[in-house]
C-alpha cells in the first residue's frame, strides 16, 4: 500500500461542548469551516487538544464522523486513535477507518510504560490490522512517560502503512536523527514552536494548536518554511512566538478554547479534570491576543 503524503499545517482541532456538556455539532462544524476556509492541509479531531480523554468511546467515534463528513474531502482528516491498550487503540483505527478518515494519529501507550520492543510491536499492530490507514507515530514523553526513540520509529518506518511521526519531545536532535537516516521520512512538528526549527532539518508541517486562533498565520509561517523561504518563515515564526508561549500557560487546550473564547469563537466549557483558566494567566493571554488586529480580545 502506497502511503498517505501528509504535509502542511494541520490543526489538532478543539472538541466544542454544549452548556449541558454534550459535544456542539453545530460550533464543531462551524470551527471546520474556518480551517478550510483559512487553507490548512488538514485537521485532526480527538486529539489531546480536542479532549480526546474525557470523550467516550461512542463520542470518540461520533466526532471522527462528523469531523469526516465535513470536511468532505475538501482537507485531509487525521483522527486520534490511540490508547493504553493496544486492543482499544486498534478498535478506535478500525472506526476511524470505516469512517473515511486519511490517517489515523495514534499516541505512544501512556501510563504503563512500555519498552522499545513493546512500542514497537504496539504500532505494527495497528499499522497491520488497523483497517488500511496510513498511521502518524505521536510521540510526546511529557504527557505519556514513554519516549518512542528514533532507532524505534526508523525501525517503524519501514512499514508500508507507517506514514510519518508527529514529534513533540521537544527534542530537535531526535527529529534531525530520524531524518538523517531517512530524509524521505514524514516528520511532523508536534510544537508550534518548533515548526520552523523541525522544518529546517527536513520535517513537512505541524499539527498545531495554535491554528485553533490564527490558521492562515500559521499556514503562511509554514508554507513559507516548505518552500526554503527561511528569512520569511522566520519572521513570521517570531511574531507568532509570544501566542505559542502564551497558548501553554496552562495544560493544553485550556489556553487555546479561552483564547477562542476571546476571539469570539467560542467552543464552549471543559469537561472536568480541565477546568477554566486562572484569571492571572487569562490577563496574559487577552495582551498577547491584543497584539494580533484578526482577534478581538472581549
Amino acid at each position: 500500500m502506497k502511503k498517505t503524503g501528509f504535509r502542511g499545517v494541520y490543526t489538532a482541532i478543539v472538541t466544542p461542548f454544549a452548556k449541558d456538556g454534550s459535544i456542539d455539532r453545530e460550533r464543531f462544524a462551524e470551527q471546520i469551516e474556518f480551517q478550510i476556509a483559512a487553507g490548512v492541509a488538514g485537521i485532526v479531531p480527538c486529539g489531546t487538544t480536542g479532549e480526546s480523554p474525557t470523550l467516550t468511546h461512542e463520542e470518540h467515534e461520533e466526532v471522527v464522523r462528523l469531523a469526516v463528513r465535513q470536511a468532505n474531502g475538501r482537507v485531509q482528516v487525521i483522527a486520534g486513535t490511540g490508547s493504553n491498550s493496544t486492543a482499544e487503540a486498534l478498535r478506535l483505527t478500525r472506526a476511524a477507518a470505516e469512517a473515511g478518515a486519511d490517517g489515523a494519529l495514534v499516541i505512544t501507550p501512556y501510563y504503563n510504560k512500555p519498552s522499545q520492543e513493546g512500542l514497537y510491536r504496539h504500532f505494527v499492530v495497528l499499522a497491520r490490522e488497523g483497517g488500511g490507514l496510513p498511521l502518524v507515530l505521536y510521540n510526546v514523553p511529557g504527557r505519556t512517560g514513554v519516549n518512542l526513540l528514533p532507532e524505534t520509529v526508523l525501525r517503524l518506518s519501514e512499514h508500508d502503512r507507517i506514514a510519518g511521526v508527529k514529534e513533540a519531545s521537544g527534542s530537535l536532535d531526535q527529529a534531525s536523527q530520524i531524518l538523517a537516516a531517512r530524509p524521505d521520512f514524514t516528520v511532523l512538528s508536534g510544537d508550534d514552536s518548533l515548526t520552523l526549527p523541525i522544518a529546517a532539518v527536513g520535517g513537512k508541517g505541524v499539527i498545531s494548536v495554535a491554528s485553533n486562533v490564527v490558521p492562515e498565520t500559521v499556514r503562511e509561517m509554514a508554507d513559507h518554511a516548505l518552500a526554503g523561504d527561511f528569512a520569511a518563515a522566520r519572521e513570521t515564526h517570531l511574531r507568532l512566538f509570544p501566542l505559542f508561549r502564551a497558548l501553554f500557560l496552562e495544560t493544553n487546550p485550556i489556553p487555546v478554547k479561552t483564547a477562542m473564547r476571546l476571539a469570539g469563537r467560542d467552543s464552549g466549557a471543559f469537561r472536568l479534570p480541565l477546568c477554566p483558566m486562572s484569571k492571572e494567566n487569562e490577563a496574559k493571554l487577552r495582551e498577547v491576543l491584543s497584539r494580533f488586529e484578526t482577534l478581538q480580545p472581549a
